[in-house]
C-alpha cells in the first residue's frame, strides 16, 4: 500500500504547481442534515477536478529518460486533461487515447491543454487496451488513471489540504470508481486520525467497491451507463481494494435519480455545476445512506465539474422528475369535442402547468373506440402535489395509464 510518507511528500512535490482547493461550509446542507456539512471543492481547480493532483505527482517524479520517451494515457476526460496539462508543463510530449465516442467539448480541452489526441474504440476499455498497445510500441510510460502508487499519493493531498483547512472534521464522504481519490483520502485521514469516518459513494450500477468487498477480492463488473462517468469503472483497482479494505469505514450506492437530484440541488442551491460522480456523496447523504452525521462536521468531496452541457439539461429534467417538479400525466379519455379542455381545467384548478401534451388517437394502445390517450407533461410542485392531483384526476373518473 502507500504510505503516509508517500502522500506527505506528494504535498510537497505538487503544493507549487496546484493551489489549494476551497472547503467550503454550506448553510443549507449543514441545516437540512443537521451537522456542519462542507464541501471541499475540487471543481475549482485548473481542469475542473482533482486529477491534476495525482498527474502532477506521477509526472515530476519520471527520469528525464521517461520524460523523453513521452507518456501515454488512456481516458474519457478528467484524467486526459490533467496528464495533458502537467505533460505541457513539464516539456513531456503526451498521447491521450480517448474512446470515438468521447464529447467534442472534451477532446478540445484535452488538445487545448497540450495533449495529442487518438481517438479509438468505442468505449473506455477499447482506448485503454489500445494505450497500452502504443506504450509498448513507442516505448512510452503509461500514466495509469489511478491504479498507481504515485497517483494515489498525489489524489491523498486533498485529505491532508482538508486536514488543515478543517482540523475538527470527523466524517468525510468520498467518491469511488477506480478508488485512486477514496484511497489517498483514506491514507492522509486515517494516518493523521484514525477516529475520522471515511464513507465511500459508488453508483449503483457499477458499485466495483461494494462487491469485491462481499468477495473479498477484486470483482470485474459487466459495463453499464450511467450519469457518474467520472467514476464509471468496472473494476476497483487492485491498491486501491487493498488499501480502501483496510482503511474505509463503509461504502454505500446511490442510484441515477438520486444523483440527477443532487446535481440539481448543488445547481439551485450551491450555484455550482458540478458532474455526476462529485454529487454522488451529497446524493448520499441527502437520500440518508450515510448514519450518523447530525451534528457532526462532514465533508463532502465534490471531485469536479466537467460536465458536458449537452448533458445538463437532460440531468436537470431528470432531477426535476426525481423530485417531484415534473411529472408525465398519462390520462384515458372520451374523445369527444371539449373532452381535452374539460381536463385542462381541471388540471388548471389544482395549480399544475402543462408543458407538453401528446393527444394520440391511431397508436392509443388498449383504448377502445370512442376513447383516446393523452400524455400530458405537467409542472409540479413536488411529489405530495402530484399525489394530490392524481388523486382528484381518479375522484373525478378520470383513468390514469401511468404506473406511478
Amino acid at each position: 500500500m502507500v504510505s503516509f510518507s508517500e502522500v506527505e511528500a506528494a504535498r510537497a512535490r505538487v503544493r507549487s504547481y496546484i493551489p489549494s482547493s476551497p472547503c467550503a461550509h454550506s448553510e443549507a446542507f449543514s441545516a437540512q442534515f443537521g451537522c456542519k456539512l462542507y464541501l471541499k471543492l475540487e471543481n475549482m481547480l485548473r481542469t475542473g477536478s482533482f486529477k491534476e493532483r495525482g498527474a502532477c505527482n506521477k509526472l515530476l517524479q519520471l527520469s528525464d529518460d521517461e520524460k523523453k520517451r513521452g507518456i501515454i494515457a488512456a481516458s474519457a476526460g478528467n484524467h486526459a486533461q490533467a496528464v495533458a496539462l502537467y505533460a505541457a508543463m513539464f516539456g513531456i510530449d503526451s498521447k491521450i487515447v480517448m474512446p470515438e465516442g468521447t464529447p467534442l467539448v472534451k477532446i478540445s480541452r484535452t488538445r487545448g491543454f497540450g495533449g495529442r489526441v487518438v481517438l479509438h474504440g468505442t468505449n473506455f476499455d477499447a482506448a485503454f487496451a489500445h494505450a497500452m498497445e502504443l506504450a509498448e510500441a513507442e516505448g512510452r510510460i503509461f500514466i495509469h488513471p489511478f491504479d498507481d502508487p504515485a497517483i494515489i499519493a498525489g489524489q491523498g493531498t486533498v485529505g491532508l489540504e482538508l486536514l488543515e483547512q478543517n482540523p475538527y472534521i470527523d466524517t468525510v464522504v468520498v467518491p469511488i470508481g477506480g478508488g485512486g481519490l477514496a484511497s489517498g483520502i483514506a491514507i492522509a485521514i486515517k494516518e493523521t486520525n484514525p477516529k475520522v469516518r471515511v464513507i465511500g459513494v459508488e453508483a449503483e450500477v457499477l458499485a466495483g467497491m461494494t462487491a469485491s468487498m462481499v468477495q473479498r477480492e477484486v470483482v470485474e463488473l459487466p459495463a453499464a451507463t450511467t450519469i457518474c462517468d467520472g467514476i464509471a469503472v468496472r473494476r476497483v483497482g487492485d491498491l486501491a481494494f487493498a488499501t480502501l479494505s483496510h482503511y474505509l469505514d463503509d461504502v454505500v450506492t446511490v442510484s441515477e435519480e438520486e444523483v440527477a437530484s443532487a446535481i440539481l440541488v448543488l445547481l439551485e442551491q450551491e450555484k455550482m455545476v458540478v458532474e455526476g460522480a462529485a454529487a454522488a456523496t451529497i446524493a448520499a447523504l441527502t437520500a440518508g445512506k450515510i448514519e450518523n452525521v447530525e451534528g457532526r462536521r462532514v465533508c463532502a468531496i465534490i471531485s469536479g465539474g466537467n460536465i458536458d452541457v449537452n448533458v445538463i439539461a437532460r440531468i436537470i429534467e431528470r432531477g426535476l422528475a426525481a423530485s417531484g417538479r415534473i411529472y408525465r400525466l398519462d390520462l384515458q379519455l372520451a374523445d369527444t369535442p371539449g373532452a381535452l379542455a374539460q381536463v385542462l381545467s381541471k388540471i388548471a384548478q389544482l395549480r399544475a402547468n402543462v408543458l407538453e401534451i401528446h393527444h394520440n388517437r391511431t397508436f392509443a394502445d388498449g383504448a377502445p373506440l370512442g376513447m383516446t390517450n393523452v400524455e400530458l407533461k405537467l409542472e409540479t410542485r413536488g411529489v405530495e402535489h402530484i399525489e394530490e392531483l392524481r388523486a382528484e384526476m381518479k375522484a373525478t373518473g378520470y383513468r390514469i395509464l401511468d404506473h406511478l
